[in-house]
């Protein structure tokens, strides 16, 4: 355990949060055949309810970098490392041509999406501030996307989200997991981890 200043409360060495909403009860160890890049705001890091956290303690093969405009070499080193093909899951920019942004590059082909030689790129960050992290990073431009359609209804009832359709970090992360992986992976224990996460931070939140 970490002591931290009499003012404050103290914090779990593993999952970084104070004790009393400690996390590491609920991670769900997961081996996921393709490797997740989790690039997280640091505004995401303090914040109590952020999923990001529990995916990458669950996750086998996974990494978290905390920043919002990353040096170019330290970003290619983290999106190209080993020949893996790197994926950006994110919505398509219709107007990135208006908004200075360089062009995504084409959907990636069947022959293409082999797990093992896929890096899933994933922004941890609220919808405006995600977007100006792919203005600031030029590499997570020209990235192929990976969008999601036809996702169960989100069950993140603990944070406003930016349109009714919007999805955690964790459960846009299992859905584009599952679909990459053709469900050889069960993530069914992770997203049922983080309906326990949802209720555990709803009994702090005051009503």
């Amino acid at each position: 355990m970490i002591e931290t200043p009499a003012t404050k409360r103290p914090t779990c060495s593993i999952c970084a949060r104070p004790v009393r909403n400690c996390i590491c009860a609920l991670v769900s160890a997961t081996a996921n055949q393709v490797e997740v890049l989790i690039l997280q705001h640091p505004d995401e890091t303090p914040n109590s309810k952020n999923t990001a956290g529990l995916l990458n303690l669950s996750l086998k093969n996974t990494q978290l970098r905390i920043g919002e405009s990353f040096a170019a070499a330290d970003l290619n080193g983290w999106l190209f490392a080993d020949q893996k093909q790197p994926l950006l899951l994110y919505p398509e920019i219709t107007e990135y041509k208006a908004l200075g942004l360089a062009a995504p590059q084409p959907p990636l082909t069947v022959d293409q999406l082999k797990p093992s030689l896929l890096r899933l790129v994933v922004i941890d960050a609220t919808w405006r501030k995600s977007r100006k992290m792919i203005y600031l990073n030029a590499a997570l431009q020209s990235l192929p996307r990976m969008t999601l359609a036809e996702t169960p209804e989100s069950i993140y009832k603990i944070r406003k989200a930016h349109n009714e359709n919007q999805l955690s970090t964790l459960e846009a992360s299992c859905y584009a997991l599952q679909q990459l992986e053709q469900h050889e992976v069960d993530y069914a224990p992770l997203l049922t981890a983080m309906s326990l996460f949802v209720a555990q931070q709803s009994a702090f939140t005051p009503k």
